[in-house]
């Protein structure tokens, strides 16, 4: 297919959509109040639509009275019966599918609905705004011409009962439409390898002679797959190999600690980076614009959506308030309402608005991956950013690494510890502390008054991780790939010392 022909059907689709795009820009509350309406008229016989009398609500604030915000655990029972083929318990469709994923703060596996409206209308429609939003900013590119090489989860599909669970980018992969399938590699019989140091092998192979020309996946995952690429090819750096690489799409995890490595590894200016932002209850953000780190939220995916501020969450007072009241510079927990049948279903996620015309937000952490147990409130942002500063100031490189407190034990202090897995240590380990403990300081007020003559808090103590502990812990609980990581930040111990038994 020639790139002329290819760009023109993008560039019809482009003007379609962004006319569509261009509404809820305009009509932001009118579009998120219209798609509300929507999924409470089709789901008001559901066996949750009775329950809570969906037809009778006329209002946003009716909803938010009458449904309670959920958690998985309140689910839970009601996705077991859907799990077991009963239907119509909160989505009118038949909920075939369901996205397996096994939370790091609860040992069991979640199963997270996915409707075929949610695939059609969320995560493949999301798929095509990200390569039209990219075509748009960059109508040079030849993305086209060569493949995107895909790397997701390495979990096989399973059925039972009439349904069928497995990793999301596996469900994804299964029902991806010819012209996405037709552009990428590996097969799909590679990608849904479920031996993940086998698929690797699989993988470079596959693609090494192939003209690549975009590459698709979580940071950690695909850094390891490009430096086995490198290994196995002998090339130094990824370019070598496929000359027309133009573009990342990336998320799942945050790009910043893998920022440095990638630009090593793919030397090029005009490379571009591309972030999304989605999970396996939907697809709700993508980066707009070339160079940015803030990424649009899209409003017409099928997702209704509510925030918690982060300064209640948790507390008596916790207040949750619709997109319209959202501040921006402020941090807040994410509430969605879906059309696979979530009904104002906490996330996990939190995310800071940096801009509200048009809605665009930076994910800032999980509501549940934070240390807040001297008053400090360290979220992720803050651990990402301090690393970066301290690396680009002293040329070390960070692999991985996590977060944990050192209790108040009789007289002594707090602290917090921290497990670095390093690939290129700092020569001096107390200097690193030093500036990692300035950086916090300089990023997070709170945690700078309880450091402040250590009054609450002592400097923090650093432990330099042995190479691949973070990946044989991940290997030894069978998560290897996806989205699966080691929790960065924890209230408890729990993470850093099982990972301190392996080291």
């Amino acid at each position: 297919m020639q790139i002329p022909l290819v760009n023109s059907v993008a560039s019809w689709f482009l003007k379609k959509r962004f006319h569509q795009i261009d509404l809820f820009l305009k009509y932001p509350y009118d579009v998120q109040n219209e798609l509300l309406v929507n999924l409470l008229e089709g789901a008001k016989n559901t066996e949750l639509g009775l329950k809570y009398d969906f037809k009778s609500i006329e209002s946003y604030r009716e909803f938010a009275n009458r449904v309670p915000v959920s958690t998985y655990e309140m689910y839970e029972e009601l996705i077991d019966r859907s799990l077991k083929g009963e239907q119509n318990i909160f989505w009118p469709k038949p909920i075939k599918w369901f996205a397996k994923s096994s939370g790091t703060t609860n040992s069991k596996s979640k199963f997270i609905p996915v409707s075929g409206a949610s695939l059609e209308n969320c995560h493949y429609a999301a798929g095509k705004d990200l390569l039209c939003m990219y075509l748009n900013n960059n109508p040079e590119s030849e993305l086209f011409n060569g493949k995107n090489l895909r790397l997701g989860g390495s979990k096989e599909l399973y059925e039972e009962n009439g349904a069928v669970f497995g990793d999301l980018s596996a469900i994804l992969i299964d029902n991806m439409p010819f012209w996405a399938e037709f552009s990428s590699t590996p097969s799909n019989k590679i990608s849904l390898m479920s031996n993940w140091e086998a698929k690797m092998r699989a993988i470079v192979e596959e693609t090494r002679n192939e003209n690549v020309t975009s590459l698709a996946g979580v940071p950690s995952w695909m850094l390891v797959l490009l430096n086995t690429v490198l290994e196995t090819t002998g090339h130094s750096n990824v370019l070598d190999l496929w000359p027309n690489l133009e573009v990342y799409f990336h998320g799942g995890v945050s790009f910043m600690p893998y920022e440095r490595e990638y630009k090593k590894i793919i030397p090029s200016t005009s490379f571009k980076y591309y972030e999304t932002y989605n999970a396996s209850e939907g697809f709700f953000a993508i980066q707009d614009r070339n160079h940015s780190d803030e990424l649009m939220l899209m409003l017409d995916y099928g997702i209704f959506y509510e925030f918690i501020p982060m300064e209640t969450y948790g507390t008596k007072n916790q207040k949750v308030i619709p997109l319209y009241e959202v501040q921006k510079g402020k941090n807040y927990a994410m509430i969605i309402t879906t059309n696979a049948g979530l009904w104002r279903y906490q996330i996990g996620d939190t995310v800071r608005f940096t801009c509200i015309d048009p809605y665009r937000i930076v994910v800032t952490g999980r509501t549940k991956h934070f240390i807040n147990v001297f008053g400090e409130e360290l979220i992720i942002e803050n651990t990402d950013k301090a690393l970066k500063i301290v690396a680009k100031k002293i040329g070390c490189e960070v692999r991985d690494y996590t977060v944990a407190p050192i209790f108040m034990e009789g007289k002594e202090k707090g602290a917090h510890e921290w497990l670095i897995e390093f690939k290129k240590p700092p020569k001096d380990l107390r200097y690193f502390t030093e500036l990692l403990d300035n950086a916090l300081k300089a990023l997070n007020s709170d945690y700078e008054a309880k450091r402040y003559n250590n009054t609450t808090l002592n400097i923090p103590k650093v432990r330099i991780a042995r190479a691949e502990l973070f990946h044989d812990w991940l290997k030894a609980k069978n998560q290897l790939g996806g989205q699966h990581k080691v929790p960065r930040l924890s209230n408890s111990r729990l993470f850093i010392d099982a990972l301190l038994k392996l080291s």
